[in-house]
């Protein structure tokens, strides 16, 4: 089973040491500091995106095996050159005014993030930018979830309290306006315009991509209704997903367009939670091919994690591990526009994410115990394949 869910991740990571040593032996690196550096690096994507592969894994489980192998293959392409490569060098092109073959050159050049002028610190200067798009959205999803209905309360008063308030209409659509001007107004002094374009923007994908997904799926029923012998049926661990709220709404076992919007969804929640780790890495190497290879290897692990959550079942063993997820995304959102103006390690905010995951964890398994009945129900959990 851990073979045959984690062998592309295993072969991934071979073919990115080999990559690591002999990039290192050709740029004058060093052959064992390339692979140190991308062993390090990929344990830090892991440890700042766990949660990251708890929350894809409520959205994966309502799509097809067709779809999740989309997901691991096609996904996993977007996730390492597009998001940990290609994705920075767009993003320091624009924000610095700069030709992509002269980032290119500077990446290549490498240099002192503090040193004006090089990929590293350019990349820097667009951290706000990053940081309000990515912390927005994120948000999003943490308001959707708190003041969605929920079949588990696991900090119960609380989120009893905020689901009341969720019958309020466009309630997370307020909440997040209040954040982003407050955040423009009081943490971004010197980006303030930036700040809030890159987080209305931040707040309209997250809606528009949500709004397609629930458009689609309202016309995936129509069309299931119309022909039921070509309706696919949830299982297990599934059909409780059907009903969650967090992410945009999609049947469970979606094909078709629906599958097509939550792949589109999972593709920018990665980016999202991607920002952190590739600005953090800056901090280990400012080596743009290091990085993408070290960050694309945790990257692949974080997407076996996510099917092997699925095919086990766990979201539906575990009751509250999807609320942690959904906190600590609401704490990793926190930490993102912090940071557009206090300087937060790393370690910090991959402390919290697996703080809450544990907790979360914990409180489940002993939930569990108390309730014996509910912990032993049988679930058939669809392999991905």
């Amino acid at each position: 089973m851990i073979l045959k869910t984690y062998r592309w991740s295993f072969i991934v990571t071979a073919l990115g040491l080999v990559l690591a040593a002999w990039y290192g032996l050709s740029a004058h690196l060093g052959l064992f500091q390339a692979i140190f550096l991308v062993l390090i690096l990929s344990v830090l994507e892991i440890s700042l995106s766990f949660d990251n592969a708890v929350v894809n894994a409520t959205i994966l489980e309502r799509m097809s095996d067709f779809w999740r192998k989309i997901f691991l293959s096609v996904g996993i392409i977007i996730a390492v050159f597009g998001m940990r490569l290609v994705f920075p060098i767009v993003l320091v092109s624009v924000t610095a005014g700069l030709g992509p073959v002269e980032v290119v050159r500077l990446a290549l050049e490498g240099g002192d993030p503090e040193t004006p002028g090089t990929y590293g610190y350019e990349l820097n200067q667009a951290h706000p930018t990053i940081a309000s798009f990515g912390g927005m959205f994120l948000l999003m999803l943490f308001l959707n979830f708190i003041f969605g209905e929920k079949e588990h309360h696991w900090i119960g008063p609380l989120e009893r309290a905020l689901e009341k308030v969720g019958k309020l209409e466009y309630v997370q659509v307020i909440v997040a306006g209040a954040v982003l001007l407050v955040v423009a107004e009081t943490f971004a002094t010197d980006h303030g315009r930036t700040v809030l374009a890159a987080g209305l923007a931040g707040v309209v994908t997250y809606l528009l991509v949500n709004g397609l997904g629930e458009l689609f799926n309202v016309e995936d029923h129509v069309e299931h209704s119309e022909h039921p012998e070509g309706r696919e049926h949830p299982e297990g661990a599934g059909a409780t997903a059907a009903a969650r709220p967090s992410g945009p709404s999609g049947a469970a076992r979606a094909t078709g367009k629906a599958a097509f919007f939550l792949f589109l969804y999972l593709e920018v929640l990665d980016a999202s939670f991607s920002f952190d780790g590739v600005i953090g890495a800056f901090a280990i190497t400012s080596d743009p091919v290091i990085i993408a290879i070290g960050l694309g290897v945790g990257a692949m692990y974080i997407r076996s994690m996510t099917v092997h959550l699925v095919e086990e079942g766990t979201l539906a063993q575990y009751p509250y591990l999807e609320n942690g997820a959904l906190w600590a995304i609401g704490a990793l959102a926190v930490i993102l526009l912090l940071s557009i103006e206090v300087h937060i390690p790393e370690v910090v905010t991959g402390l919290i994410g697996l703080a809450f995951i544990v907790a979360s964890l914990i409180s489940s398994i002993r939930y569990n115990r108390a309730h014996p009945e509910e912990s032993h129900v049988e679930t058939h959990p669809v392999r991905a394949g």
